[in-house]
């Protein structure tokens, strides 16, 4: 674990944040692995590959004029080549048709793996806690 280790994949975290806020999908392809596996909060259960995160991130642009993305709380683990982090994050903007919208905190999960020097995301999730009576997820729920 060392200190350079932590500020490189925190620099990838903003690296996230950036590409999210200028909807770059070139900037965001470069920090996923190629074989990355996203759990997302939309369908399917999986998307495999770093075409399909995109294409879901390509999705989800279509929605905003503009676009934000907050990450609070991030914690993280490394070791010599493997490190995975978690914390709260938030999309949120102005959507297409001019309305703002805060946009929902959802639970993220990142593992990262360090490829040829740098440290990709091989595995994400984001998810909301799910509210077990009505079987819908609890999206109003702040960090």
């Amino acid at each position: 674990m060392t200190t350079t280790a932590h500020d490189a994949i925190r620099q990838q975290v903003g690296k996230i944040v950036e590409g999210i806020q200028a909807k770059d999908l070139d900037a965001l392809r470069r920090i996923y692995a190629a074989d990355v596996v996203s759990f997302d909060v939309e369908p399917p259960l999986q998307h495999v590959g770093v075409e399909a995160k995109l294409k879901n991130w390509a999705r989800a642009f279509t929605l905003f004029s503009e676009v934000r993305y907050e990450v609070r709380d991030l914690t993280l683990t490394v070791g010599d080549d493997i490190a995975f982090g978690h914390c709260f994050g938030r999309l949120s903007g102005t959507l297409g048709d001019g309305t703002a919208t805060n946009g929902m905190w959802v639970r993220a999960t990142f593992g990262f793996r360090k490829i040829e020097g740098a440290w990709l995301i091989v595995h994400d999730q984001a998810s909301v806690p799910l509210d077990m009576p009505s079987g819908r997820g609890v999206v109003d729920l702040e960090p």
